[in-house]
């Protein structure tokens, strides 16, 4: 069997890939090892951890804001089993419409593991332990990642009561104390999913910071407004051991700048510390496919390996570890397969925490042009002034854009509020066509709505606001 692309990894990478080579008249055929396509994204990560934290911000909608809008209701009761069922049904209904799109863009499956044999070989080994080989002049390895664990620890995972992202989307009841390792994007959501649910949450973080690499600022605000809905921080913190013990668990750390070990104790710990690439199984060592100290498969500009005819995209190559990179990546390489010129600009790609309230950014940060001695201007406006965002009762969080002192040139634009996931995206345009914050300003916004706190912030930057 001989195909013009075969693709390693039905995650979003991968099938959008695959999906894209078809159309474009490309042979194609897609390997996966688990039973259903998405990867982890649609079957335990990005897809499943939504439909909790909706289900969760509409709880905390009934407990704390329909008395002040005049609706009176008694007060509402959690149905875990019913809100675990919504979860499965979000995840089923999605992963039934990818073995759709393989149907309807007649691309060939195969499940198993697939490994790489050579340049234009790939082996596919199923369930049952039985091999059958695909050729292939085209190969690309869109494997993902995997639960990075915390370096120097041996953590063992029983996804009961020390649990990984996947755990944490499944606890059969809500933990009295969880103890969430790393606070990252994962462990903020799906910690605040508990915490809605009256779970008492402790974030443990090594950094002095939540949310690692985003704008500082933005940073600090949106810690003290998680603390405000009752989550609890331990920044600086050197994690040092997660055990069992008794019917919970213990997470042991030290202060990063020096002092007494502390020990808590916890019903559950997640441990979201990041990811890592998935390699496993795949060959790649007896191929010569080269890797970096981090263990990602190293890409040339056109998402080559050193072994011509193999091809690497997503989580499991350097860059964020983001499924609409990855998508992103599966349509260029797609389009360059097929004789186009398929491109990614990775200097916008926008990022979303989808907490409440969310925050999300694109492009620079104000330390990242700090560093690179870029001189640059800075406009905000907060939410507390937009007339949309008091009539419903969302007047947290602020909109801050960032951009070059000489040219006006939008470089970065940073939000924290309701709905922050989807306003992020006229920012996104805007960088992508080289735009000013001028001519975001000057753009007519809908009044009343959330987004005219962009323009306002647009205008902050090269003039004054309007309302404020």
């Amino acid at each position: 069997m001989s195909y013009d692309l075969v693709v390693i990894g039905a995650g979003p990478g991968g099938y959008v890939c695959a999906i894209k080579a078809a159309q474009l008249g490309l042979k194609t055929a897609i390997i996966e090892k688990r039973d259903t396509y998405g990867g982890t994204c649609v079957n335990v990560g990005c897809i499943p951890s939504k439909a909790l934290l909706h289900a969760t911000e509409m709880l905390l909608e009934a407990r704390h804001s329909f008395d002040a809008l005049g609706i009176e209701i008694s007060e509402p009761k959690v149905n875990l089993e019913k809100l675990m069922a919504h979860r499965a049904n979000t995840v089923d209904q999605n992963t039934k419409g990818l073995v759709f799109l393989m149907k309807k863009n007649k691309i060939d499956t195969f499940h198993g593991t697939g490994s790489i044999v050579a340049a234009g070989k790939v082996a596919v080994t199923a369930a049952d332990g039985s091999v059958q080989e695909v050729e292939a002049k085209n190969i690309v390895i869109a494997t993902g990642s995997d639960v990075a664990g915390i370096p120097g620890v041996d953590v063992e995972f029983d996804e009961k009561i020390i649990v990984s992202s996947t755990g944490a989307l499944q606890f059969e009841k809500v933990p009295g104390h969880l103890v969430v390792v790393g606070g990252g994007v994962i462990g903020l959501e799906l910690g605040s999913v508990w915490a809605r649910l009256g779970a008492k949450v402790t974030v443990v973080e090594y950094l002095d910071k939540i949310l690692g690499g985003m704008d500082g600022e933005v940073s600090k605000q949106f810690q003290r407004m998680l603390a405000k809905q009752g989550m609890e921080f331990k920044l600086g913190a050197k994690v040092t051991g997660v055990a069992k013990s008794g019917e919970g668990a213990t997470v042991t750390f030290e202060p990063v700048k020096g002092g007494d070990a502390v020990t808590l104790s916890a019903d559950a710990v997640l441990v979201s510390t990041g990811r890592k690439p998935y390699t496993d199984g795949l060959g790649l060592e007896k191929a010569g496919i080269e890797l970096d100290n981090r263990g990602r498969v190293v890409v040339d500009a056109n998402l080559q390996t050193n072994v011509p005819g193999v091809f690497a995209i997503g989580d499991v190559i350097a860059g964020p570890m983001l499924a609409h990179k990855a998508e992103e990546e599966g349509v260029a390489l797609a389009e360059r397969l097929a004789g186009q010129a398929g491109h990614v600009n990775y200097d916008v790609i926008p990022g979303v925490v989808y907490t409440s309230p969310e925050v999300a950014a694109v492009g620079k940060t104000e330390e990242e042009l700090k560093t690179a001695g870029v001189a640059y201007s800075v406009g905000k406006f907060p939410f507390s002034a937009n007339g949309r965002a008091r009539s419903m009762l969302q007047t947290d969080g602020f909109v801050k854009v960032l951009a070059d002192k000489a040219t006006d040139r939008v470089l970065g634009v940073h939000i924290v509020g309701f709905g922050a996931g989807e306003m992020i995206h006229e920012a996104a345009v805007l960088m992508e066509f080289g735009g000013s914050s001028e001519d975001l300003a000057r753009t007519c916004h809908a009044h009343p709505t959330m987004s005219e706190a962009v323009k306002e912030a647009a205008l902050a930057t090269f003039s004054k606001p309007i309302h404020m």
